[in-house]
């Protein structure tokens, strides 16, 4: 298949799609953590890009391999994608909640303050749940050869980043301004985009 400009083209608008979620996640994330270093802002949208590269790339492998065994498990993906980021999210506004009560102890450490609710594994899951949608990429691209499909995956990771880095900076903004309730807010976002992804999977 020839790398034609009509390729990169449509390659970006499909990781437009594809990243909305990812930017939804990464704005309840900067609500989150208002006071979110530019390193850690771009580790983010680099985990988010890293997934929206590796989900194509493997539904494309699975296309082409296992094609049975995808289409057997692709109900499940919605169910996935709702339980993931709705344990996140409640785990986001309960937490938001106990600290606006005050419960939580202010003796609290200095290296847990900055790194707040959003841990590695939290990343990882979030990562996870905002790109499992991009394994049906794979049924898109399935006619491509395999230089395709990685330039693909590359361009849709690429717009991915710097969609994410967008909606962290936005977040980061508005949760300075909100403060106590950012974390909240950022937890019923989350929740709504698991609803979201769960609702469109049955229309």
């Amino acid at each position: 298949m020839q790398l034609t400009l009509l390729f990169f083209l449509n390659s970006a608008l499909l990781g437009v799609g594809l990243a909305m979620d990812a930017f939804s996640v990464s704005l309840a994330n900067g609500l989150a953590e208002p006071r979110m270093r530019r390193r850690r802002m771009a580790s983010i949208a680099g985990v988010y890009a890293f997934f929206q590269f590796l989900m194509p790339m493997l539904g494309w492998f699975l296309v082409r391999s296992a094609v049975e065994l995808f289409k057997s498990a692709e109900p499940f993906i919605p169910w996935i994608a709702l339980l993931l980021l709705c344990w996140i999210g409640g785990k986001m506004v309960f937490e938001g909640i106990r600290d606006r009560g005050g419960v939580r102890e202010e003796a609290m450490a200095e290296e847990e303050r900055k790194t707040g609710v959003l841990t590695p594994w939290i990343l990882f899951v979030q990562g996870v749940a905002t790109s499992i949608d991009a394994l049906s990429v794979g049924f898109t691209i399935a006619s491509y050869d395999w230089r395709a499909a990685l330039c693909a995956s590359l361009v849709i990771a690429a717009v991915t980043f710097v969609i994410c880095l967008g909606g962290v900076r936005l977040g980061r903004h508005f949760g300075t301004k909100l403060a106590g309730r950012a974390s909240v807010l950022g937890g019923f976002i989350l929740i709504a985009i698991g609803i979201e992804i769960f609702v469109k999977s049955l229309l």
